[in-house]
């Protein structure tokens, strides 16, 4: 009988290849910089983003995303092969270690000695990709994003905003569609908490710039 964990064995190293892989380094070393060296020396969308143009930025952003979408939504097809009944909470597991593979991968880059980026763009990848347990609360969650951004302008901000809000959302979303939340799927609360805590302590030099309101405000208008 073939083992239905072992797609996940393999995918959750490919995640994490794939989440290495530094595409905000490499779209600026493509337009002559070294994004670590310049503005926030962050190698996420953001920063590419005030360096090179708002193209950039949603260039990297997708790029970002796509890290731990593709290989979630591959391990979403494994999962769903499974009979609902038969899922437990080990597959639930493996299945998020997909993704949470990937976000370590873009925070701790094999390819740049284990620094990188904040993982945000990554982490709406595993969102979106764990269909459709996260997907739900995931779009919610973006939506809390951009009220957060417009109301602030501080991508910052919105980011660790978006991030607390998950768990909160995925609990929400759980008990109207009447998931077992503290059940089989007790794994995705856990992770949602965790990818959530991540986020918040990558931003951990953004939140003492807050405080000392130095943080760079992203201004309304801003070069293409």
């Amino acid at each position: 009988m073939n083992d239905p964990r072992l797609p996940f064995f393999i995918l959750i190293p490919i995640g994490y290849l794939l989440g290495s892989i530094p595409f905000g380094l490499l779209v600026g070393k493509l337009k002559g910089i070294d994004v670590r060296l310049q503005g926030s020396r962050n190698i996420g969308a953001t920063n590419v983003g005030r360096l090179l143009g708002r193209k950039f930025f949603f260039y990297v952003f997708f790029l970002d995303l796509l890290k731990s979408f593709l290989p979630m939504v591959v391990a979403s097809f494994f999962v769903h092969r499974i009979a609902l009944a038969e899922r437990n909470r080990e597959i639930y597991l493996l299945w998020l270690l997909v993704g949470l593979a990937a976000v370590l991968g873009h925070m701790f880059s094999l390819f740049l000695r284990f620094k990188g980026g904040k993982g945000v763009a990554t982490s709406c990848g595993l969102m979106l990709g764990c269909v459709p347990f996260y997907t739900y609360p995931g779009l919610l969650g973006i939506i809390v994003f951009l009220i957060a951004f417009f109301a602030t302008r501080f991508v910052s901000v919105a980011s660790m905003t978006g991030a607390v809000a998950l768990p909160v959302l995925y609990v929400l979303v759980g008990r109207v569609l009447h998931w077992p939340i503290l059940g089989a799927q007790l794994p995705l609360l856990i992770i949602a908490i965790l990818v959530a805590l991540m986020i918040v302590w990558k931003h951990r030099l953004n939140i003492a710039r807050l405080r000392a309101g130095t943080e760079n405000r992203i201004p309304r208008r801003i070069n293409t």
